[in-house]
């Protein structure tokens, strides 16, 4: 920390082990400087992040970050982190209609530098790190203030730098929820609503008995069982082994290590009495009022048209839910767009002219 604490800017990554582990810890954190210093810190050797979350929080400094959503949900979420200032290389990219957004691409596009072969797929909680990880995780923020400082002058040169500023402003104060169990998850599998309320209570006892062996034997839940093998199981409710072989999904390693427990799994839902059966409610949609219906048609309309024009794509010049928010407030200039949540003063200060135009009469 005292190293970095002279670094107006800092590049920052991180890795989690979610392929390899549950629940999935932070694994890794890379940071990067301006003169090209690089620091690999390791958060499972490390108890204590908060001097770094000190650091990132103070005012002077910029957090530069390529996609940075779920590194701010760790560090947020697990460590409390804040973050006063970030830049996120992906969210700039967007603005200036990148065709592809991932990390590669851009550098190898605006700096000519080829990063090393990905290392996404490795457990980044063993130790010690090789040096094919090393180089990767190094590679990572090594590069990144340079590129921002290119994007920088592309977003300067077409006016949209305060739009990306703003952007990363709101992802830095965005807060992160606590995760919480949800006993009502395993009725948003693929298939659950076509199931019945016996196969529901399959369904429920599986997904149970899934989480608690991921947790005992600290494997992703989909290295246990796979969410579509779930709902078969539950269609099938097999009651003995040959039957439980016949399950796509249930092989021969499957059945050897969990077929005991996915029986009485099964056999304990069976034997729920019909009272104790879960249903799905259906939850009725909420009723738009018809003139609403005409000025989310009037604003689907223009952003189809004016995506093209402007050079952003349609969700990012204006996103579905905005478009419904905007439509039900139906504001009549642009000081009450931006007053609605979401629509950013980039938006209004640019477009909102012609987004109340579009909304037509009220």
């Amino acid at each position: 920390m005292e190293g970095l604490a002279g670094s107006a800017e800092l590049a920052l990554d991180t890795e989690g082990d979610s392929l390899h582990h549950y629940p999935e810890r932070l694994a890794l954190v890379q940071l990067a400087t301006v003169s090209g210093e690089v620091w690999l810190v390791d958060p499972l050797a490390v108890d204590d992040l908060s001097p770094l979350g000190r650091l990132l929080d103070e005012p002077a400094r910029v957090t530069v970050l390529h996609a940075g959503d779920n590194d701010l949900t760790h560090l947020k979420r697990r460590h409390a982190f804040r973050f006063a200032s970030l830049f996120d290389t992906a969210v700039a990219a967007r603005f200036l209609a990148a065709p592809a957004l991932g990390l590669d691409v851009l550098l190898e596009h605006y700096l000519g530098v080829r990063l090393p072969p990905s290392r996404q797929k490795d457990d980044w909680s063993a130790r010690p790190l090789t040096e094919a990880q090393l180089r990767y995780a190094a590679a990572d923020v090594f590069h990144l203030l340079e590129l921002k400082g290119r994007l920088v002058d592309e977003l300067k040169r077409v006016g949209r730098l305060t739009w990306v500023e703003e952007e990363c402003a709101a992802l830095a104060a965005q807060p992160v929820a606590e995760r919480v169990e949800d006993p009502s998850a395993f009725t948003r599998l693929k298939g659950a609503r076509e199931l019945s309320p016996r196969g529901l209570a399959v369904l429920r006892e599986l997904y149970e008995l899934r989480e608690h062996l991921a947790r005992a034997h600290d494997r992703p839940p989909f290295k246990i069982l796979a969410e579509e093998t779930l709902v078969r199981l539950a269609q099938a409710a097999p009651g003995d082994r040959p039957a439980l072989a016949q399950v796509p999904g249930c092989t021969p390693r499957v059945i050897e290590r969990w077929g005991e427990a996915i029986h009485d799994a099964v056999a304990r839902a069976l034997a729920r009495p019909d009272d104790e059966l879960p249903r799905i409610e259906s939850r009725p949609r909420p009723r738009i009022p018809a003139a609403a219906e005409r000025r989310i048609e009037r604003l689907r309309q223009w952003r189809g048209e004016a995506a093209p024009r402007i050079g952003l794509e349609p969700g990012l010049l204006l996103p579905n839910r905005l478009i419904t928010a905007i439509a039900l407030a139906g504001p009549r200039d642009q000081a009450e767009l931006v007053r609605i949540e979401g629509v950013r003063r980039w938006r209004a200060e640019a477009f909102g002219g012609e987004i109340v135009a579009a909304l037509g009469p009220a």
